[in-house]
C-alpha cells in the first residue's frame, strides 16, 4: 500500500465535493478551517477541477495549509465538460442544461474510486470523517460497509433557501390547502422564521435533470451522522432552528453551522508585487463609490442583455468593476463590449476579461454595492464585508437567495425579478438599481444594516463567537474517542 503519510491512531478527513465552482470553492474554505485544528486532510475530485480551485484561491494562501491539506485527483472523464463549452448552440439555455447533465453524469463515477481512497485510509486511521457534500450522498454511500468511518452531510445552499424548500416540498406532498399551510407554518415554524409567500418554484429554478438527480442523492442520504452549513446564527438563526426540526424529523439529531467559511479579514496587500490591478485602480477611488458587477463562473448573458447592461451602467454615473468572460455570453462566443465603451467609461469604470479577486475587491474600502447573481458563496462573500448586493439571480437557489438578501435582511434591491427570468432588462431598469443602491438614502441605509450584519459575522469568528463555538464543538464530536 502507498503510504499516505497518515499516523496510527490518527483521524483523517476526507473531503467531497460536488464538481461545480462554488461547491469546490466552499469545500477548500472549510478544509482551511479544519487544518487550523491539526487534522490530516484529502480533499478528493477530478483533476481539472481541482486545479482550477487551487488556481482560484484568494484572500488566503494554500501553502500555509500544505502539512495537512493533501488533494487526492481522479481522472477527469471525457465527456465532462468546461464551464463554457464551446460546441454548444447560441442557444443559452441549450449551454447551460448540457453543462449540468455533464456535472450530474461526471459526478456519478467518483463512486467507486472514492470508496476505495476512503478504505484505503481507513486502514491505516483511527476514525475517517467524511464530508460530503449533499449533493454527492450517492457516491460516499458505501461508507456504511466502513466499521471506523463515519459521514456528515455539508448542505452548499443558505439555510433559508434550504428550509424554504423543504417546506414547500412538505406542503406539496401532503396536499396542504393555503389556509392549512398558513396554519401549520405557525405552528412548526419557530419564531422569528418569514417566508414570504410567492417563492420561486422548484421546478422553475432547477432543469427537470437537477431535480431528478437531486431525488436521488435524497434517497442515497440514509447514512449521515450530522448536517453542517455554511452559514452562522447570527445571520439565520431561526432558518438554522427550522432546519434542526425537519433534520430530527428524519432521526439526525446533530448540526453545526460553521460559516463564513471564507476569510472575514483580508490584507490590503498594497506592498504585493502581484497585486491584481483592479486593486489598484480601487486605492484611488473614494470610500463605499464603486459597484462590483460579477455573475459568477456559469452566470450567463445574452449578447443584447450584455448591451443593455454596458448602457445602464454607463448611464447610472456611478464608479464600477465590471467582471465579463466568455461565458457570460451563454455559448454565443467572445463577449463583445459596445464599441468604443471602454474609452467613454475609462475615468468611472474597468472591465476585467479573466477571473478577478472577488473577495478583495469586497473587502476594499472603496467598494459600496455588489451586483451578483446570488449565489450562498457571493451572498456571504458580500455580508461578510458588509456591502449590500444588487440580485440579479439566474437559477438554482439563487432567487430564494435575492428574496432573503431583498425582503428579509433587506440588504438590496432588485435589478431582475424572478417572474422575469426570461426577459431582457432594459438599461434604464439597470441604472435606476444601481443609482438606487449607490446614490440613495435608501441604499445607504441598507449599506449600513449590510454593515452591521458584517460586524456581527466577524464578531462570531472570534473566540467566544458563535462560529469558533460551532467549530470547536464539530472538531470535539469527531476527534471523540
Amino acid at each position: 500500500m502507498v503510504s499516505l503519510g497518515v499516523e496510527d491512531d490518527q483521524i483523517t478527513m476526507v473531503m467531497v465535493p460536488f464538481p461545480a465552482q462554488g461547491h469546490l470553492n466552499q469545500f477548500l474554505h472549510l478544509s482551511r478551517l479544519v487544518s487550523s485544528y491539526h487534522i490530516p486532510i484529502y480533499y478528493v475530485g477530478f483533476s481539472t477541477e481541482i486545479s482550477q480551485v487551487k488556481a482560484r484561491i484568494h484572500g488566503w494562501d494554500l501553502a500555509t495549509a500544505t502539512n495537512y491539506i493533501h488533494f487526492q485527483e481522479f481522472p477527469t472523464p471525457s465527456s465532462f465538460m468546461a464551464p463554457a463549452p464551446s460546441n454548444c448552440s447560441n442557444n443559452s439555455s441549450e449551454t447551460i442544461s448540457k453543462l449540468i447533465a455533464s456535472v450530474l453524469d461526471a459526478s456519478l463515477t467518483l463512486r467507486e474510486p472514492v470508496s476505495a481512497f476512503i478504505k484505503k485510509l481507513s486502514s491505516i486511521s483511527r476514525r475517517v470523517v467524511v464530508i460530503y457534500d449533499s449533493m454527492m450522498a450517492s457516491t460516499v454511500q458505501d461508507v456504511v460497509s466502513i466499521k471506523n468511518a463515519e459521514a456528515y452531510c455539508f448542505h452548499a445552499i443558505s439555510a433559508f433557501a434550504n428550509s424554504s424548500l423543504l417546506w414547500d416540498i412538505i406542503k406539496y406532498y401532503l396536499h396542504l390547502p393555503s389556509f392549512l399551510a398558513k396554519l401549520a407554518k405557525k405552528l412548526f415554524l419557530p419564531s422569528g422564521v418569514h417566508l414570504p409567500d410567492g417563492l420561486p418554484t422548484l421546478r422553475s429554478t432547477f432543469t427537470p435533470e437537477f431535480i431528478e438527480f437531486m431525488r436521488l442523492q435524497f434517497s442515497c442520504n440514509k447514512f449521515s451522522s450530522g448536517n453542517l452549513y455554511d452559514t452562522c446564527k447570527v445571520l439565520e438563526g431561526p432558518y438554522l432552528e427550522t432546519l434542526a426540526k425537519f433534520s430530527r424529523l428524519l432521526g439526525i439529531r446533530k448540526q453545526w453551522a460553521v460559516g463564513p467559511f471564507n476569510p472575514v479579514t483580508i490584507s490590503t496587500g498594497k506592498d504585493s508585487k502581484v497585486r491584481h490591478k483592479c486593486l489598484e485602480w480601487l486605492d484611488k477611488q473614494s470610500q463605499n463609490s464603486v459597484i462590483l458587477v460579477s455573475f459568477g463562473t456559469t452566470g450567463y448573458l445574452s449578447m443584447e442583455q450584455i448591451k443593455e447592461l454596458a448602457i445602464g451602467l454607463e448611464k447610472s454615473q456611478q464608479k464600477f468593476i465590471w467582471v465579463v468572460r466568455d461565458v457570460l455570453s451563454g455559448g454565443e462566443g467572445e463577449v463583445r463590449i459596445p464599441e468604443g465603451y471602454e474609452e467613454r467609461v475609462k475615468e468611472r469604470g474597468i472591465i476585467v476579461k479573466d477571473w478577478a479577486p472577488q473577495l478583495e475587491i469586497l473587502a476594499h474600502s472603496s467598494t459600496g454595492g455588489f451586483m451578483s447573481h446570488c449565489g450562498w458563496n457571493s451572498c456571504m462573500e458580500s455580508i461578510t464585508m458588509g456591502v449590500p448586493i444588487a440580485t440579479w439571480s439566474m437559477r438554482f437557489d439563487q432567487p430564494r437567495n435575492a428574496v432573503f438578501v431583498t425582503n428579509v435582511l433587506k440588504i438590496g434591491v432588485v435589478v431582475k425579478h424572478w417572474d422575469r427570468s426570461d426577459d431582457i432588462i432594459d438599461s434604464c431598469t439597470i441604472k435606476n438599481a444601481v443609482e438606487n443602491l449607490m446614490a440613495s438614502t435608501e441604499g445607504h441605509e441598507m449599506r449600513m444594516r449590510a454593515m452591521e450584519l458584517g460586524k456581527q459575522v466577524k464578531e462570531s469568528v472570534k473566540d467566544g463567537g458563535d462560529h469558533q463555538l460551532e467549530m470547536d464543538s464539530f472538531i470535539s464530536h469527531v476527534t471523540r474517542y
